[in-house]
């Protein structure tokens, strides 16, 4: 991978980052229904790769750089109840996982 690939890569991931953050009306579960990601899943992905190159990265401060604050106050200020339909949705696209005891 050449260093412009990296900086353009880089940049979308900025891009995509500074876009959640402005959209404070879309909520994570509509994020998972539609796309099967949302900011959590970016921000473990994050700290996935920055624990991976030997820094330390927990969940809250990955969190933190997605969201732009602490995931409890982004929470406060932005998170709503899901709705029927959201959940609905949610367990229609995401079945639960079953371990191997069944």
């Amino acid at each position: 991978m050449t260093d412009t690939t990296t900086e353009l890569e880089a940049a979308a991931f900025r891009a995509l980052r500074d876009h959640l953050r402005e959209r404070t009306d879309v909520q994570n579960i509509d994020l998972m229904n539609l796309s099967g990601f949302c900011r959590n899943c970016l921000s473990r992905w994050y700290m996935e790769a920055a624990n991976e190159r030997g820094m330390d990265m927990d969940k809250d401060g990955a969190r933190e750089i997605v969201y732009g604050m602490p995931f409890g106050e982004w929470k406060g200020l932005y998170q709503t109840e899901a709705t029927a339909e959201q959940k609905a949705a949610f367990t229609d696209t995401h079945p639960p996982v079953r371990d191997s005891d069944g």
